[in-house]
């Protein structure tokens, strides 16, 4: 049995492309931490995380554009709208949005990387970051058209109903691995309500196909990021190149990095074992410094 709840103030924040952002409020006490997406999901995704969470935090999470609630970015001639630059500038917004920096962040593969661009392009931001898997590549190494946009593409769009929907992600990987509350959330807040009945994915393959080129990020600009951050990984690949693998270059690169393995969960280990991912992102952010 699932425990769903519902508890969550929406807030609306503009951000270049005339996007408007949707920013949660999850609650709980103390300092401000906020929770960053990757590709394809959304902030709703990592409620099960807020058990935890809001023990020690006034929790946060941002829909970047194109992603949940968030609008799709409208070109404006000033360059690619879902280069991941203009997701860090959704991540500045939001922050804003809350009170500014300096304040704590969970960052999980394009999240994560986000909170490191937006660190850069405005260092003080946050105080300490735990991300998980970041899209940051080799030095020189990110690829001009990502191996995952096509897969993006071809990806189901429509289904029946959300219960529709959750029964076939349940059914197989990577999304039947998820714990059943993460799936629940990405289902729930994932699929937007048409006029005929059906649901459709609220970020599109299209858009997150644009999402997945928009990355671009290496390892040669992580250096004068001097806030302390937890780079965490799941299993690693002896044959391919992956995220995972990315990790112990991303934490030697950076100038107070930090390194941890999850060799029992994948890239979506945010959303395997939420309750131990959420005890050990707080055990490192509220350390004393």
């Amino acid at each position: 049995m699932v425990s769903i709840t519902h508890q969550n103030e929406v807030r609306v924040v503009r951000s270049t492309h005339d996007v408007s952002l949707v920013v949660h409020e999850f609650g709980g006490a103390g300092p401000h931490l906020m929770i960053c997406h990757a590709t394809g999901f959304h902030a709703e995704c990592y409620r099960p995380m807020l058990a935890v969470l809001t023990q020690s935090f006034t929790v946060w999470g941002v829909d970047f554009r194109a992603h949940g609630g968030s609008t799709v970015p409208v070109p404006d001639g000033s360059g690619d709208p879902f280069d991941w630059s203009n997701i860090a500038q959704d991540l500045l917004r939001a922050v804003d949005h809350v009170g500014g920096g300096p304040i704590a962040a969970i960052g999980h593969s394009m999240g994560g990387a986000a909170i490191l661009m937006a660190e850069l392009e405005c260092p003080g931001t946050f105080r300490a970051a735990w991300v998980f898997e970041p899209i940051v590549f080799p030095r020189d190494g990110a690829p001009q058209v990502s191996p995952l946009a096509e897969g993006a593409r071809r990806r189901r769009q429509v289904f029946d109903s959300r219960d529709a929907a959750l029964a076939r992600y349940a059914s197989r990987p990577p999304l039947g691995q998820f714990r059943a509350d993460a799936l629940f959330w990405y289902v729930h807040a994932g699929f937007e309500d048409r006029a005929n009945g059906t649901v459709k994915l609220a970020c599109t393959g299209e858009n997150e196909a644009a999402t997945f080129n928009g990355a671009g990020m290496d390892v040669s600009t992580i250096a004068a990021i001097t806030m302390p951050v937890m780079v965490a990984h799941g299993q690693t690949d002896l044959v391919m190149s992956t995220p995972a693998s990315f990790a112990p270059d991303i934490a030697a690169n950076l100038a107070n990095g930090s390194i941890v393995a999850y060799d029992d969960l994948t890239h979506f280990g945010p959303f395997e074992m939420p309750d131990r991912i959420a005890h050990d992102a707080t055990r490192f952010l509220t350390s004393p410094r």
